[in-house]
């Protein structure tokens, strides 16, 4: 995406599961020109690095337009597979790691790169359970909606 005009977006995220697989969650905020939006939701058995990807996903498709996003994670899964390339190796190979292993999470991963797309994106990483203000409260969020009542099904886990 070459527009240079498109608003500049704050994505902070993070997941959540008691036990993996277990009961999971994500929490996401966007902070746009000090208006703050909090996302969460809950899933009956997932894991943690589904909803540390779900995280994103769900913050990317709250977006109305097409923005300029700095995700901040505290997933090197999430970060690293898209900084550092892996799932675009992954995809490029029919979403195996290896011939004979496949990439776990795939229709997570498609779903992103469809978001991405539409968005310019870049990930940074931020240290878990530091201190840091947002990916405390994103951790918050993700584990209230992991204890959430008759959650549902995360389809694409089983």
């Amino acid at each position: 995406m070459a527009e240079h005009n498109l608003k500049t977006v704050e994505l902070y995220t993070d997941g959540a599961c008691s036990g993996n697989p277990g009961n999971g969650g994500y929490g996401a905020i966007l902070r746009y020109k000090g208006k703050t939006k909090e996302l969460s939701a809950g899933y009956h058995l997932t894991t943690n690095n589904r909803m540390e990807i779900l995280a994103v996903i769900a913050g990317l498709e709250a977006l109305l337009e097409p923005c300029r996003v700095e995700v901040y994670s505290d997933s090197k899964y999430v970060v690293d597979a898209i900084e550092k390339g892996w799932v675009y190796k992954w995809e490029a190979k029919g979403w195996m790691r290896t011939p004979k292993e496949p990439a776990l999470n795939a229709d997570l991963w498609e779903r992103l790169l469809v978001l991405m797309e539409e968005h310019e994106v870049k990930f940074h990483w931020v240290k878990g359970h530091s201190g840091h203000p947002e990916n405390e409260r994103c951790d918050q969020l993700a584990v209230l909606a992991a204890a959430g009542e008759n959650l549902p099904q995360d389809k694409g886990y089983c």
